[in-house]
């Protein structure tokens, strides 16, 4: 077992396999917490290597290790999606174990030098510097814009993208490209997936996405002009929705969510 930091003290054990995440049973025998303790809960070999996250906010120490074989379900331990941990986790737990997530998506990502190919050793919790050529690597970020656009009568654009799940409706969204602005990006993503044009660019907020190494940032906007026709390479179908008739949406985990309610919420003050 290789890390940073010797196994002293009682820390946040943040154990994955894949995008399935180690927790621990409550009494009831269900999903309940992260790990916590001096040593790791499952046994690790000396080829895994042991991450150290940024403490929580109590100063416990967290570490991150990642698992080639999943943790079968025993009386103690049971590994959940880290989607699906949004639900069980409080809502700090569930945002370290995204970084940890990140961290080790990173990790296994970066073992060779994109320069010259030799190997690469970590040189800092958040760094790695390559054994021949010295060049260094940080984790990167991938930022998308996600936009709830507006019409006058008050009703908001809803698509429903190849990628999604189910059948829910969600908002516009895109990879911010090299060279342009967030608010650049807003007006580009609507009009190659929508047709349609839109002004008033407001910031709403910003969400790490760790599926697997996202930042999502989040705008409302107001329609301009245009007919919707929808790029059908990205988008099976959407359209216009009003508070009373919204179909399904996604869940509170993203923030297409969070701009959709906050929209509601707005309804409700007036």
């Amino acid at each position: 077992m290789r890390e940073n930091v010797m196994p002293d003290e009682p820390a946040y054990w943040f154990v994955f396999c894949k995008d399935e995440l180690l927790l621990e049973k409550n009494e009831k025998g269900e999903p309940g917490q992260i790990p916590f303790g001096v040593l790791p809960p499952v046994a690790l070999s000396d080829w895994h290597t042991v991450h150290r996250i940024t403490p929580m906010s109590d100063q416990h120490p967290c570490r991150a290790v990642s698992l080639d074989r999943p943790v079968i379900e025993n009386e103690r331990y049971v590994m959940v999606g880290l989607r699906a941990s949004f639900d069980i986790l409080d809502h700090a737990l569930y945002r370290k174990a995204g970084k940890a997530a990140e961290i080790l998506y990173w990790d296994q990502n970066t073992r060779f030098c994109g320069v010259c190919g030799a190997p690469m050793r970590l040189h800092t919790d958040i760094s790695k510097r390559c054994t021949n050529c010295g060049k260094e690597v940080w984790p990167q970020l991938s930022t998308a814009i996600i936009v709830l656009v507006r019409r006058q009568d008050d009703k908001i654009l809803l698509v429903h993208a190849h990628n999604l799940r189910g059948n829910y409706y969600g908002l516009v969204a895109g990879f911010v490209e090299t060279g342009e602005t967030l608010e650049e990006c807003v007006r580009r993503e609507v009009r190659e997936e929508t047709g349609l044009e839109i002004d008033h660019i407001r910031y709403f907020g910003s969400q790490p996405w760790p599926y697997p190494c996202g930042l999502m940032v989040g705008f409302f906007a107001d329609y301009v002009s245009g007919d919707l026709h929808l790029q059908r390479s990205e988008l099976a179908y959407g359209g216009w929705f009003g508070r009373d008739e919204l179909p399904p949406i996604p869940g509170k985990l993203s923030m297409a969510r969070m701009l959709i309610d906050h929209w509601l919420e707005d309804a409700d003050k007036q």
